[in-house]
Formats: C-alpha cells, sequence, structure tokens
C-alpha cells in the first residue's frame, strides 16, 4: 500500500494540498483551458478555496477568509489548505462533525473524503491545463475509483460529475479516475 493510500486524514490531505501547490506553481497561464467543461486553470483553484467552507459552516465549523483567486491563485490556496491542515492537527479533527445532508461523522473524516480527495482529482485538471501529466498516486487513484463504482448513479446524479470518457484496458488508475469523473483522457489545453 502506497504512502498516501495508508496515510492518516491530517497527512494525506498535507501530501495532496503539496501536490495541488506544485501544479499552482507550474501555472503560468491561468486562463488556460481546463479539462471541465468551461473553467480556466483559476477556476480549478476557485472552486478548491470556495466550495469547503459552505460545507463545514453547515456542521458548524468556520474556515477563515483568503485572498480573492482572481488577484493571486497562489496565496488563496496556500491560506485554504494551511486553514484545513490546521483543522486535521488540531485536537477537534476527531470530534463528531454532524452535516445536514450527510449525518454525524467524524470531522477529519468529512474533510479527507470530500475535500482531500477533490483536492487530489482536481490536480489532474490544473495539470492538464498546463498541458502536464501530473505524477498523482496510482494506488490512491485506484482506490478512489474503487469506491465511486458503486455509488455512480448517485454522483452522476448531483450534477458534479461529467459523463464518464473509455479509457483503453491498460490506462493507469490516475487517467481511469479521470475518465470516470467526466475528463476527456486526451484533452489538450
Amino acid at each position: 500500500m502506497t504512502a498516501l493510500a495508508s496515510a492518516a486524514p491530517a497527512d494525506r490531505h498535507r501530501i495532496v494540498a503539496e501536490g495541488f501547490a506544485a501544479e499552482i506553481a507550474a501555472t503560468t497561464d491561468w486562463d488556460a483551458a481546463a479539462p471541465v467543461d468551461g473553467w480556466a486553470a483559476r477556476d480549478v483553484v476557485r472552486h478548491l478555496v470556495e466550495w469547503f467552507p459552505a460545507f463545514l459552516e453547515a456542521g458548524g465549523v468556520e474556515l477563515p477568509a483568503v485572498a480573492s483567486v482572481d488577484d493571486d491563485p497562489a496565496t488563496a490556496w496556500s491560506a485554504r489548505s494551511d486553514a484545513i491542515q490546521d483543522i486535521l492537527e488540531s485536537s477537534d479533527a476527531a470530534r463528531d462533525f454532524t452535516h445536514p445532508r450527510l449525518g454525524t461523522l467524524p470531522l477529519e473524516r468529512a474533510v479527507d473524503q470530500f475535500y482531500s480527495a477533490d483536492v487530489f482529482m482536481h490536480t489532474w485538471d490544473l495539470a492538464q491545463a498546463g498541458g502536464r501529466r501530473p505524477a498523482m498516486d496510482q494506488e490512491f487513484a485506484a482506490a478512489l475509483l474503487e469506491s465511486m463504482y458503486p455509488i455512480e448513479e448517485i454522483l452522476r446524479g448531483s450534477g458534479q460529475y461529467g459523463p464518464a470518457f473509455p479509457t483503453p484496458d491498460e490506462s493507469d488508475p490516475v487517467v481511469s479516475l479521470a475518465a470516470f469523473i467526466g475528463r476527456d483522457p486526451s484533452f489538450v489545453a
């Protein structure tokens, strides 16, 4: 089992957030098309910076405001990922988190399952917007993909995922995961 696949939620978030930060550092054109329909590179960062505060707030957890992604995507990302890392490394990480749609689960599990996994998947999008194939953990990608198959109908019905793209049988798990969540494996920015 890889380090990422077996990592504790705080460690997994740190590793995934650092990988995403590396893609931010490599991005030179924030207006480049991303493989998410209608999104540019900046929108990938915007999504990860902006959606999670409302999710946590629904369960009574507040995140601090961050700089505008329009002004400085790297600074906005750094502040958001640092705040989430602080939560995961706090004594509150194991406390119960009750979300109106999900019920009750440990806070660290909610962050890991819904946010760290999202950051991991969107690392592909940001890299692709820059014409790069990111070096991502194959085993973790395979585990995420395996966990998504049984809930495919729910995922597609949420509107958060596009239709799956076919992949060649020899596709690596990262490419297969990207295709499953609606990314064209042959996307070129």
